[in-house]
């Protein structure tokens, strides 16, 4: 993989932010963003078990996907105070994924603001995603191709990016929005997966209150490198065609996958994946 290194700036006005990242579509890291947030000071993992140690969180891994799981179905549960333990005591595939902190913990609200990007965003979706040392999500994108500014909180996680245009090198699984489970993102291996050296992306290494923007529809993997958390906040897609593309996602590619599940079982899973791989490697 060719990866060049995400642009990063101390701060930026909105007026730039628009003109030379949002429209052109390219990934940003925003190292000081201060909109005057007390969660900049106060979020770490003993805040959070503050706040929230007695709500059970769902939990999911690494495990291969299965025709028995359902649509984002977590893989176990526990407290958030008992997560947090097994956060500090060991390394862990465990994360929490899409957890809304409006609904679960309200009080997390009075922390933030939604920010002037001059772009509007989402209020009612703020998504926290944890995860322990070298646990890491499947290279994917989001399925309503959202632009996503990414607010981390402590500890340091990785992040391999790719834009739509490289979806023919990435092993892209059909009537999905992952590429193929068994490639590792952060160290792929190019004898079993060649189409991946021709493949443009970006990286970065984030670090507490750091921001990264992901533009629309833009594939990630992300890797903890050590204990952390971070917050996602959304707009929908401005792009006319990733709009309908998002609309596609949502209201058809995702009921014929669940749909073929239910009809032919596991096997639908392993022709999808036989098909990403034979697919990308005929291109090349």
């Amino acid at each position: 993989m060719k990866l060049q290194e995400i642009q990063r700036v101390a701060t930026i006005t909105k007026e730039d932010f628009l003109n030379d990242f949002f429209k052109p579509q390219i990934p940003l890291v925003i190292e000081n963003f201060n909109d005057g947030w007390a969660a900049h000071s106060k979020w770490n993992l003993e805040y959070m078990r503050q706040m929230a140690g007695d709500k059970i969180v769902p939990l999911y891994d690494d495990r291969p996907v299965h025709h028995d799981d359902g649509f984002n179905e977590p893989h176990a549960k526990m407290k958030m105070s008992e997560y947090i333990d097994l956060l500090k005591s060991k390394p862990t595939k465990y994360r929490i994924f899409l957890w809304n902190i409006l609904k679960e913990v309200p009080a997390l609200q009075k922390d933030f603001s939604i920010p002037d990007f001059g772009i509007r965003i989402l209020k009612k979706v703020p998504m926290l995603f944890f995860g322990g040392e070298n646990s890491h999500t499947f290279m994917h994108h989001d399925i309503d191709f959202a632009n996503i500014f990414h607010f981390h909180f402590e500890g340091e996680k990785q992040c391999v990016l790719f834009p739509q245009s490289e979806n023919k090198y990435l092993y892209r699984i059909p009537f999905s929005i992952i590429t193929h489970e068994g490639i590792d993102f952060s160290n792929p291996n190019y004898e079993k997966w060649p189409a991946l050296i021709k493949a443009h992306g970006f990286k970065t290494t984030l670090k507490h209150g750091e921001v990264l923007y992901m533009p629309e529809g833009y594939w990630h993997y992300m890797k903890y490198l050590s204990p952390g958390f971070s917050m996602s906040l959304r707009t929908l897609a401005h792009n006319p065609f990733n709009f309908l593309e998002a609309a596609y996602n949502i209201f058809l590619m995702r009921h014929v996958d669940v749909l073929m599940r239910k009809l032919k079982g596991q096997k639908w899973i392993e022709a999808k994946n036989k098909r990403a791989i034979t697919r990308t490697n005929r291109i090349i």
